[in-house]
């Protein structure tokens, strides 16, 4: 069988994944914190017809030679994460966080701890703070008016946001850049009840994707580096504001062209195999 026919199906199968990976990214463009994806292609193996040649000083000298090798297709090499900043997104909510900066805000879900860049976060009847998917931010908690950042981030639960007939009720609360969740009371005093928890890693790209614009830690992401805002790498945080999908329209239109025409292309390269090999069948009848 001719090598072309299976080169261009590879051709088609690597194409067909561009393509797949790009509509994903257009999908996603108004996605809050979403991080678009890019498709890296690499060559297989190739045949090999002859081996390259020594030049030789003779007598009789000789020049050397290149080897001759046919590439055999296409395979996906990578499909990369893009982590640069999204544009921000002022929406006036004072639970909605957006991470100017690197790093990434912590999030419980059953047992396990996933990290995202999507602050659309918001208090649910038992004064926790949740994703839209019910996911519970962690954070460190303030005892006796003192966040202590050495013990571990655990879900930022703050009850007197729902009990509205305590003694001195919570009146109001506000985030700060750093993070610190502080409480304003009916008897005028505030004081910090929680501050939020982020992480950053050594390689963000090698981060798992969970769905719901979450991330999981995997073998090549590194260990979570836990702190809060403004220390390390992590970013500082802006309140009511929200971080757009960094997908560039324009960038992914392109790319889909470019996918367009490289499958036609290949497309174009079994029909000309297949009229090659019953070319073959027909010679003699």
């Amino acid at each position: 069988m001719l090598r072309s026919l299976f080169s261009a199906i590879s051709g088609l199968r690597a194409n067909q994944t561009m393509l797949d990976v790009t509509g994903n990214n257009i999908a996603n463009a108004n996605t809050v914190g979403f991080k678009a994806s890019d498709v890296v292609f690499q060559d297989t193996l190739s045949q090999m017809l002859s081996g390259a040649g020594a030049p030789t000083a003779g007598p009789p000298a000789s020049g050397g030679t290149n080897p001759m090798q046919v590439g055999l297709g296409v395979q996906v090499g990578a499909i990369t994460t893009d982590f640069n900043q999204g544009s921000a997104e002022s929406t006036g909510r004072p639970t909605n966080l957006m991470i100017s900066g690197d790093g990434f805000f912590m999030i419980k879900r059953g047992n396990n701890t996933l990290y995202t860049r999507a602050g659309a976060f918001g208090f649910d009847s038992g004064g926790n703070l949740v994703t839209p998917d019910g996911d519970i931010v962690e954070g460190y908690q303030a005892t006796g008016g003192t966040i202590d950042t050495t013990q571990a981030p655990q879900p930022i639960s703050i009850p007197d946001i729902a009990d509205e007939n305590a003694a001195n009720p919570l009146t109001s609360y506000n985030i700060g850049s750093d993070g610190v969740i502080t409480g304003v009371y009916a008897d005028g005093t505030k004081k910090p009840l929680y501050q939020i928890a982020m992480a950053d890693f050594a390689n963000p790209a090698g981060l798992e994707k969970v769905g719901d614009t979450a991330f999981r830690e995997s073998t090549n992401s590194g260990t979570p580096q836990i702190g809060i805002s403004g220390t390390g790498r992590r970013g500082n945080l802006i309140a009511g504001s929200l971080e757009a999908s960094n997908v560039d329209l324009a960038k992914e239109f392109t790319n889909l062209i470019i996918a367009q025409r490289g499958f036609q292309a290949t497309s174009r390269v079994i029909t000309t195999s297949d009229q090659v090999l019953e070319d073959l069948v027909n010679l003699k009848r």
